[in-house]
């Protein structure tokens, strides 16, 4: 028995003993492992070479589960899509009897309908014939097919705006910034020797900092029917809202039915909590 004591009181002193060495090993592959992620952290933040800036973050009326979209600016929106950015993009996805749901009358959907022009087949020469669309055709392409789009836009084929602020990444707040984020155009040098300028337009917010499609916004060009100052940074935010609003147009109505399913599930809630303590009241504690 005495040696069984000796023996644990010998294995203490020896376990004593080992643990300065044991918290040391510890604390050294704490430290070893913190810096690993340390410098994994600052890797990861650190953004790849031509990768686009981080976009700054705009307050936009639909954000959050209480947004809402605001339709004047939808509108609004829609005259610079329809006035600037429909000469090269396309919205392939939209019908026009979809921008109905933006505060437009059906005559007013069928009027506006009309101010555009379809394809109707060909005539017995070959041609391509057009009409007035209504509302039952899908806004048209610009461009015939992907080769007349590189064609008139230096190789680069203008993307869809259907889904754009669901599938670019950053959303509304980049194309904003993308829309707004030009540098200054440097008038080209004559001194021989100088480097030829880069191709395509610089922007922090591109992806390699640089973009094939030149600055498409300027102060007034379009005019806004509800008297608002169309300078280009309130064409930018209204043209992104209106592709905001076509990328998700059912989402102030989600946001209305989140809401009263919301409030109805807490009714049903304090409605169990005043059943359960009426089922239960003569139970004795």
């Amino acid at each position: 028995m005495s040696f069984a004591v000796r023996s644990l009181a010998a294995g203490r002193r020896g376990s004593v003993r080992w643990l300065p060495q044991v918290v040391a090993g510890v604390l050294v592959c704490s430290f070893v492992l913190a810096g690993q992620g340390a410098l994994t952290a600052s890797a990861q933040a650190a953004p790849p070479s031509g990768a686009p800036a981080h976009a700054p973050a705009q307050n936009w009326s639909f954000n959050g589960p209480l947004g809402h979209f605001d339709l004047g600016a939808v509108q609004r929106g829609y005259a610079v899509f329809a006035g600037v950015c429909a000469s090269c993009h396309s919205l392939t996805q939209v019908h026009f009897s979809d921008l109905g749901d933006m505060g437009l009358t059906p005559e007013q959907v069928t009027a506006l309908a009309a101010s555009w022009q379809v394809a109707a087949g060909r005539d017995a020469e070959g041609h391509l014939k057009h009409r007035k669309a209504t509302p039952d055709d899908a806004l048209p392409r610009p461009y015939a097919d992907p080769d007349a789009a590189r064609a008139a836009n230096r190789g680069a084929v203008p993307p869809d705006l259907s889904r754009i602020t669901q599938v670019y990444p950053g959303g509304p707040d980049r194309v904003y910034a993308l829309l707004t984020g030009y540098a200054p155009v440097k008038p080209p040098t004559a001194e021989a020797g100088a480097a030829q300028p880069e191709a395509g337009f610089a922007n922090p917010y591109a992806i390699g900092h640089r973009t094939a499609m030149p600055p498409p916004l300027r102060d007034h060009a379009v005019m806004y029917a509800d008297g608002t100052q169309p300078i280009a940074q309130q064409e930018a935010r209204d043209v992104t809202t209106f592709l905001a609003w076509i990328s998700n147009p059912h989402a102030d109505d989600k946001r209305r039915l989140g809401v009263g399913v919301g409030l109805y599930l807490c009714f049903l809630a304090c409605l169990l909590v005043i059943l359960k303590r009426r089922i239960w009241s003569h139970v004795a504690k």
